[in-house]
């Protein structure tokens, strides 16, 4: 295998490598380009907006600003509280944009939805991982990495 092309660690260094550098390289673009922002304004939704508007509402995407258009947060709002949701969007821009300490989100886009907010309420976790890694993960010796590979297994969808 050519190294150049890869941006694995070329030299190696005692103790762990980064976690970043283990990952596969589209997986590693997937979580640069959402994964901390979005996964830190869903952690912290709560927080953000309060409780109030925490039972109506949850975000659904963030798209990050670029050359052609703003930063932008999509929002589902329960049906009905949309007026409230309109009037509120700079005071939800104030509080994000402080929560991160600088200018993330410059707009946001409401989205309606019908019935029961689905998003935050707990999931049944699956087995997701197909067959064949499940039986290369049984082949693994150590078992506290057989166990954790398990679980870590669940969390990704095919």
């Amino acid at each position: 295998m050519n190294s150049r092309y890869s941006k694995q660690r070329l030299k190696t260094i005692q103790g762990l490598r980064s976690f970043k550098d283990t990952l596969p390289t589209k997986a590693r673009g997937i979580l640069n380009k959402k994964g901390k922002i979005f996964s830190q304004t869903l952690d912290n939704w709560k927080y953000i907006v309060g409780e109030d508007f925490f039972q109506i509402c949850y975000p659904k995407s963030f798209k990050s600003a670029n050359r052609l258009s703003l930063s932008l947060l999509s929002i589902m709002v329960k049906r009905g509280h949309e007026v409230d949701m309109e009037y509120s969007k700079k005071d939800i821009i104030e509080k994000m944009n402080k929560f991160f300490g600088y200018n993330v989100v410059e707009s946001i886009k409401l989205i309606t939805f019908e019935g029961d907010q689905q998003r935050f309420k707990e999931r049944k976790i699956k087995d997701v991982a197909n067959s064949q890694y499940i039986k290369k993960i049984s082949n693994i010796k150590n078992s506290k990495i057989k166990n954790s590979l398990l679980e870590f297994s669940k969390y990704f969808k095919k």
